[in-house]
């Protein structure tokens, strides 16, 4: 509707002061003919817009021309734009109404509160999804993260890889936090290219000096969409059931938080029973590394791996010929004694 048009127009002169037509026309899905006809409707309204020529030209609106909520802090102009993933509201049919509501808060918005606002929003998403019903860790020290986000600065970071265990050091460039159903992870750039990082595997965090490159014309929302998409879209995980002794289960739950699904009484006292998932049959064959205090149950083909593994290290360290018989003489010497 026209009127909804006019009123987008307004709000977004508000916001960003002096826009192009073409910019408005883009942003609203209309022919800059059809903006210049909407801000001609807007003069005879009675509000004071004028137009720049030239190629730094645009439309404006008088300084002072605004609407400003009084009593909002710093603090809550920020919590207004920490949302859910545009996706729910896409499904629902709100996506645009969304962008609307959000257009009149931050027009609304006092101006020195509008920076951080805006930063707020391109820097933060909460994803409500969980990564394929895994649970959420305890949460990590943030205060590191949210510097590097809303100051712009590169970040060092010692970090435990959860493939191996391994820390690792890595200089990063942050696009921002996302949220994953309770895990906070951030989205940087290591060496130009886009990774995750879940906070809560962080060694420590150093916020640097220095600027942070990111690469042009890139942002959280569309590299959050790219590594999302990168993760859902692997194969088929193994779903694997074991159980684990009791005086294990500790260290067991620190190395395998990001394959456990769920945890819950065995029928045998003295045992847990696991729920895990792993990206392959080969992904899970670390598990032998807890020897005889963890028993995988299913599926048939992981334990048939693991057993031969298991079998084969063991005639690695098999005593053979007379080695066996000295071993085993001693032993009876042992046994006499």
């Amino acid at each position: 509707m026209r009127s909804d048009r006019l009123l987008s127009i307004l709000l977004l002169l508000q916001t960003r002061g002096q826009v192009p037509a073409s910019e408005l026309a883009e942003r609203l899905e209309v022919s800059a003919r059809t903006i210049m006809r909407d801000v001609e409707a807007l003069s005879t309204a009675g509000v004071p817009v004028y137009t720049v020529r030239g190629p730094r030209g645009g439309i404006a609106l008088l300084p002072g021309y605004r609407t400003d909520v009084t009593g909002l802090t710093a603090d809550e102009s920020r919590a207004l734009f920490v949302l859910l993933s545009g996706s729910a509201h896409a499904e629902l049919g709100l996506g645009a109404a969304l962008a609307s509501a959000l257009r009149k808060v931050m027009a609304a918005l006092p101006a020195p509160h509008r920076p951080d606002a805006d930063r707020t929003s391109r820097r933060i998403i909460i994803d409500p999804v969980r990564w394929r019903g895994t649970s959420g860790p305890a949460q990590p020290d943030m205060s590191a993260f949210q510097r590097a986000v809303f100051e712009d600065r590169r970040l060092r970071l010692r970090y435990r890889h959860g493939r191996d265990n391994r820390v690792r050091t890595y200089t990063l460039d942050p696009y921002g936090l996302v949220n994953k159903a309770g895990v906070w992870y951030l989205v940087a750039d290591r060496d130009g290219e886009p990774r995750l990082f879940r906070a809560d595997r962080t060694r420590s965090a150093t916020v640097l000096d220095e600027p942070v490159r990111r690469r042009a014309g890139r942002e959280l929302a569309d590299v959050w969409e790219g590594l999302r998409r990168g993760i859902e879209e692997l194969p088929a995980e193994v779903a694997v059931t074991a159980r684990v002794r009791d005086e294990t289960l500790p260290m067991f739950l620190r190395l395998h938080a990001a394959d456990l699904a769920s945890t819950g009484p065995s029928e045998e006292p003295g045992w847990t029973r696991a729920e895990l998932r792993f990206r392959s049959v080969l992904a899970a064959q670390p598990l032998l590394a807890f020897g005889p205090d963890v028993e995988v149950l299913t599926p048939d083909d992981l334990r048939r791996s693991l057993g031969a593994t298991a079998e084969a290290t063991a005639a690695l360290y098999r005593p053979a010929g007379r080695e066996a018989s000295a071993l085993s003489g001693r032993g009876d010497g042992r046994r006499r004694r």
